[in-house]
């Protein structure tokens, strides 16, 4: 029958770098095409023609040599795919690593704007009712401020008012003075000047004769 001594091992499949995806069932090539170009059979009584056997073998193997080398090409897409597909899956996860890390850098960006958003508000109530507690206590100065003037105003009136009532009393109390006695009369002098000399007495006429006798007698 066929002689096996010079069948090459099998060729082992490539590892693949996803253990994940189906794999095909490994199949063992027990006839390689050296297997059908050496092959030799024994003549026989009414056997079949030995060109034609020859011929046929010849063009199975010429076949079988073609088939193994498309699978070998195969072989090597797959290995080469395989090796895409890795790479676009830890591309594919790298990406995915990138995304959630920004997701959670845009999360904590985002809170700590909102916190010191929250800062800002807290800081800007803060100075408003600061602002609106002094803003009270001047209403209050001015408040009182505008009552004590009111009262000063009040009592400054009324003094006012009294002097009023003093002078008109004084006036009517000359007004009678000068109806019940009209004889008497107020005499208003003007005041004399501070620098003014003062004028000398005239002296008597008797104080002069008696002066000027004295004066002959000596």
């Amino acid at each position: 029958m066929f002689d096996r001594t010079n069948t090459p091992p099998p060729t082992a499949r490539p590892a693949t770098a996803d253990p994940v995806a189906p794999q095909p069932p490994e199949r063992v090539m027990r006839i390689s095409p050296l297997d059908l170009r050496q092959q030799r059979f024994r003549p026989a009584m009414r056997g079949y023609d030995k060109t034609e056997v020859v011929a046929f073998l010849t063009e199975a193997a010429d076949d079988y040599e073609h088939a193994l080398r498309e699978i070998d090409r195969m072989r090597s897409d797959l290995a080469r795919m395989e090796a895409l597909l890795s790479e676009h899956r830890e591309r594919e996860a790298n990406l995915r690593n990138t995304l959630l890390t920004a997701q959670r850098l845009a999360d904590e960006i985002k809170e700590a704007a909102q916190n010191e958003g929250k800062l800002i508000v807290r800081e800007a109530q803060g100075r408003a009712d600061l602002l609106l507690q002094k803003a009270q206590v001047r209403m209050e100065e001015i408040d009182h401020d505008i009552t004590e003037l009111k009262l000063r105003r009040r009592d400054a009136e009324g003094g006012l008012e009294a002097s009023i009532q003093a002078l008109y009393r004084a006036l009517e109390f000359i007004r009678d003075q000068e109806h019940t006695r009209p004889e008497d009369k107020v005499l208003l002098h003007r005041p004399r000047q501070a620098d003014a000399p003062a004028a000398p007495m005239p002296r008597p006429a008797a104080e002069d004769q008696r002066l000027a006798g004295g004066q002959g007698t000596a």
